[in-house]
Parts: C-alpha cells; sequence; structure tokens
C-alpha cells in the first residue's frame, strides 16, 4: 500500500497531535480551523484510518495516528536537517576546500588562514596540496583544487587571477657575512659572489634571471637547489648567496642565516588566487578566498 503525503499535510498532523487543539494548531499554522480541518480529513482518506478521535471538548489520536505521529516526527526532522545542511552549505559555513599553493604561500598563509576560518565555521573541511606554479595551475585547471595560491598565470592560460599582494626579495646569506649588516643591497652583488639559482621550472627563477638582464649582468650559477629549503642549506655552508621572495623565508629555519632587502631593482613576485575561468566554485571555496583577500591586503 503506497500512501502520498505531502511534508505540509504532516505538518498539519503533528501540531494538532502536539496541541490536541484543532484551534490552536491552526493558529499556531497560519491557517484557517476549517482548512485545517480539511488537510486533517484529507490525511485520513489517504491512510484510510481515522486518526483522531475528537468532540467539542476533547481531541486524542487514534490507533492509528499514535502509530503514526514518530514515523512523522521522524520524516519532518529528517527533512529539516537535510535542508539545514544545504543552508550551511550555501551560506558557506560547511562543505570540503581544497587549495594548490607555492610551497611558500602553502605555510605562510594558509594556516593561520584555516585557523580564522575554522572559529566561525568549524564543519568545513580543508585539505591543500603543493608544488611550482606550474603543478599549482594545472591542479587549478584540472579541478583537483578548487583555487590555487600562486604567481599571475600567462594571459593565453584559462585561469583568472585576483591580485594580494606583491612578494618582494631579500639576498640570503650567512649571519657571519658582512652583506648581512648592511640595510639594502644591491643585486650588482652577485656578479662578485657564487649565486646559489631556483630551478628553471621555480617561480622564482623567471624573476631572478630578469633583474640580471636589467642590470646588465651574465650570473651563471653556482649551483642549482631544487628546494627553498635546499638553499637555505647551501648558503648556510658557505656555498655562496641567493635571492629569494620574502614569504620562501617561511621554509627555513636556521639561525645562521641573515635576509637583506634587494634593492636597485626592488623585485618582487605577483602573489593572488588564481581560479579556472566559466567554472563556478562552491560558496564555502569563495567564502575562504574572501578570507583570504581580508589577511593579506597587500600585506
Amino acid at each position: 500500500m503506497r500512501i502520498n503525503l505531502t511534508l505540509q499535510q504532516l505538518e498539519v498532523f503533528v501540531e494538532v497531535a502536539r496541541t490536541a487543539n484543532f484551534r490552536a494548531a491552526a493558529l499556531a499554522l497560519h491557517v484557517s480551523q476549517p482548512a485545517l480541518s480539511r488537510t486533517v480529513k484529507v490525511i485520513e482518506d489517504a491512510i484510510g484510518a481515522r486518526l483522531f478521535d475528537r468532540d467539542t471538548r476533547h481531541v486524542e489520536l487514534t490507533p492509528a495516528g499514535r502509530e503514526l505521529l514518530p514515523i512523522a516526527g521522524r520524516i519532518l526532522e529528517n527533512f529539516n536537517s537535510a535542508f539545514s545542511e544545504l543552508s550551511q552549505f550555501l551560506e558557506g559555513r560547511s562543505g570540503h576546500v581544497t587549495v594548490a599553493a607555492l610551497p611558500s604561500t602553502g605555510v605562510a598563509l594558509l594556516p593561520p588562514a584555516i585557523a580564522g576560518f575554522r572559529r566561525h565555521s568549524p564543519q568545513v573541511q580543508f585539505s591543500f596540496i603543493e608544488g611550482p606554479a606550474e603543478f599549482v595551475r594545472a591542479a587549478v585547471d584540472e579541478g583537483r583544487a578548487d583555487f590555487g595560491i600562486s604567481v599571475r598565470p600567462g594571459a593565453h592560460e584559462p585561469l583568472q587571477y585576483r591580485h594580494l599582494f606583491d612578494d618582494t626579495f631579500v639576498l640570503l646569506c650567512r649571519r657571519d657575512d658582512p652583506l648581512a649588516r648592511r640595510a639594502s643591497v644591491s643585486w650588482s652583488v652577485f656578479s662578485g659572489r657564487p649565486f646559489i639559482a631556483s630551478g628553471t621550472r621555480s617561480s622564482i627563477r623567471p624573476i631572478t634571471d630578469a633583474a640580471f638582464l636589467q642590470k646588465g649582468m651574465h650570473v651563471v650559477p653556482t649551483l642549482e637547489y631544487p628546494s627553498v629549503a635546499a638553499s637555505g642549506a647551501l648558503v648556510a655552508a658557505g656555498l655562496g648567496l641567493t635571492a629569494l621572495p620574502r614569504l620562501a623565508l617561511h621554509l627555513i629555519k636556521n639561525d645562521a642565516l641573515a635576509a637583506v632587502p634587494l634593492q636597485r631593482p626592488g623585485l618582487s613576485r605577483p602573489i593572488g588566487l588564481v581560479t579556472r575561468a566559466g567554472r563556478s566554485l562552491s560558496p564555502v571555496s569563495r567564502a575562504f578566498m574572501e578570507s583570504l583577500a581580508e589577511l593579506n591586503p597587500g600585506r
């Protein structure tokens, strides 16, 4: 036997059962008493059983009504719970966010941003993946990440970019190096000292190459490092100097090293939020992106 009842009809039945009064139930549901009585009659006809024993003074559930009441209550509770979850999702207070980030941006920006976001939306789940700029762009483009935190993508790529701040470059040297005592140094310092370069796929390499080109310098790297952490170890070992964006210092914890601002020219790499053009983001992803923008207004 298939019984077709609407949620509205179940709400009427549950309210009459709760109040044991047709007039009070009608007032609570903001309907007229005749309309409420007709709805009860429709429910009883659909079930094929009387739900209430009633006279002018009393309303009581029948055995069929007592059997239906917990069933109706579960249905309404499940419905309200499901739509509460949907409401939280649509309001950006639940869901899952996957972020692709450069190693430096992942370490420097994501932990405090996630902690702050979870204070008001603790049910949101996060995961992030990291790699060079090329990896971040591919992860966003292929849908493996909702958005990325990276350098500005090329104009030919199907990606949108929202600028957050400029990540300025510094010289990394040993703390006992005379350069460590300077307020700033010029890029020309690398013409007379061994230069440790980033790998060619790094977002750092094009900027250091551009700096040397702008200064008219021909600098041949003495070494290439595979990671920022490795660059710090190479510098600490006295094998040369390197140039890093300031955020990358979060990947190096070595008291033997010092960072000095690089000037003439003062260069930086643009850091922003990268999304796939034409792809809709979940509300929680949009909300988290906004929180990142608020936390990093130009750094």
